[in-house]
């Protein structure tokens, strides 16, 4: 008998969490024209082999002005939707969708004049998700709240 993985749909758009980094209904875009899942931030540096950065940015309604610190991240060329390359740090970090914990990897970049401060690449969604650009918030819409 042949072995049937489902995948759950996934629209346009999600409002997700990423629990790690105190990131809680952030607006994210499916991007299956994009292979990494990536997030804005700013005020990246590396020092002594840590990487420390700020998510999203002031103007940003979810902004927290925590720095964020890694001990573990890699670094990747990274081709954009306008072509040019650019060397981005990776992470690894969680996000809350479908009232799932996933693991997820996170290039980080500017993306301050972005609608969404989030995009969901294909490396993410791949044996998970199925995508209808038709719909949005799916995942949002099915929260579960446990009380």
């Amino acid at each position: 008998m042949k072995n049937t993985t489902y995948k759950i749909l996934l629209g346009r758009t999600d409002i997700v969490d990423f629990p790690k980094l105190d990131l809680f209904a952030i607006d994210i875009k499916v991007d299956t024209g994009a292979y990494t899942s990536s997030i804005h931030c700013h005020n990246i540096e590396v020092e002594n082999n840590i990487l420390k950065c700020q998510l999203l940015d002031p103007q940003h309604e979810k902004y927290h002005e925590k720095y964020f610190t890694f001990t573990e991240f890699a670094q990747k060329m990274v081709k954009s939707s306008n072509g040019i390359s650019e060397n981005r740090y990776l992470i690894k970090t969680e996000i809350f969708i479908f009232n799932e914990i996933h693991p997820i990897e996170l290039s980080l970049t500017e993306r301050g004049s972005m609608k969404f401060p989030v995009l969901l690449g294909r490396k993410f969604l791949s044996k998970k998700f199925m995508v209808d650009t038709s719909k949005k918030n799916l995942s949002f819409k099915n929260i579960t709240l446990k009380i």
